[in-house]
């Protein structure tokens, strides 16, 4: 199934299924990317720039997530603050010639993976290494909380809020499934973890 999405390319702004991402809309052509969803389905397609430059039509990753707008608030200078949540999915097929200000694509919608779940063994080892992770940096956490979390809550979070850098996240994001994305997530902070005094992973 394909579909015409619009897309806002931003660098080191990723957003996974499930998950929420605010954001503060201030340049005119998104701001008019964000009026034009809300007249149509309220879908904006967050994606990464390749190189990690901003939007200057430069070329794009392949695979991003779609985002419903949840919430908006729309301030008197014609800015917006959103909040989007994570849909699903989606690879880009082609770029699509417009007049608007935005770029806009056809995307092919990725499909869920059926009873995506981890296995013991893995849920175990990520909290663990989550544990020492956020020890190690100094972050608080409600445990008892995460503890509560679905596999999928789990780990998407995890991906969408850790301190990787963008191609890490990127890889994280085309994971094929959770056991994946949640084992490349250990290795990703397995490797901080060895490098002190960095701010960010970096995937090479």
């Amino acid at each position: 199934m394909t579909t015409r999405l619009s897309i806002f390319p931003l660098p080191g702004a990723l957003l996974f299924p499930g998950m929420q991402l605010p954001l503060h809309i201030f340049e005119p052509r998104y701001r008019a990317m964000v009026s034009d969803a809300m007249a149509r389905d309220r879908r904006i397609g967050m994606i990464q720039p390749r190189g990690g430059q901003g939007d200057d039509g430069s070329q794009l990753y392949d695979i991003g997530c779609i985002g419903k707008i949840a919430e908006v608030e729309a301030l008197d200078d014609g800015r917006y603050n959103l909040v989007l949540e994570g849909v699903s999915l989606y690879r880009i097929v082609r770029e699509l010639d417009v007049t608007t200000a935005f770029r806009q694509v056809e995307a092919e919608l990725l499909a869920a993976v059926e009873d995506d779940t981890l296995s013991l063994g893995r849920r175990s080892s990520l909290e663990l290494e989550s544990r020492r992770f956020a020890e190690a940096q100094g972050y608080a956490v409600d445990w008892d909380a995460v503890g509560r979390l679905d596999d999928e809550s789990l780990v998407n979070g995890i991906a969408q809020i850790a301190p990787f850098d963008a191609a890490a996240k990127q890889a994280l994001l085309e994971a094929p499934d959770i056991e994946t994305r949640a084992e490349l997530i250990i290795q990703l902070m397995q490797f901080f973890g060895r490098h002190d005094g960095d701010e960010r992973v970096t995937l090479q």
